[in-house]
């Protein structure tokens, strides 16, 4: 079984950065699109980033011009940047890869980021 495993979270400050990484362990196929989902408590999980393969991405406005979210391909990995965090931010973080054709997501398994001072 695929499995993504994620990396990078914990608890920083207002203002602060993380960097956070998603890689697949096992073999998989070629992914189309790749991004990050977030849910706070009580709220809806939310969209933050997604990068197609062509390099092409969408951000949430929430997020715009602080998170950018890049991919290796040829080690099918995506990371999240994020700079300037705001308490706001703070929520578990999900990675997603979409494989090419009609298979469903592959999904990490979560990593909390904290955002407080």
């Amino acid at each position: 079984q695929v499995q993504l495993v994620e990396s990078g979270g914990g608890l920083v400050q207002p203002g602060g950065s993380l960097r956070l990484s998603c890689a697949a362990s096992g073999s998989i196929d070629r992914i189309s699109t790749m991004g990050w989902y977030r849910q706070a408590p009580g709220k809806q999980r939310e969209l933050v980033a997604r990068i197609t393969s062509y390099g092409t991405t969408t951000y949430a406005d929430s997020v715009k011009g602080r998170f950018t979210i890049s991919r290796d391909n040829a080690k099918n990995t995506v990371a999240l940047q994020m700079n300037s965090l705001k308490p706001e931010d703070t929520a578990v973080y999900y990675c997603y890869f979409n494989p090419l054709g009609p298979n469903p997501n592959y999904w990490g398994q979560g990593t909390q980021v904290t955002v407080s001072s």
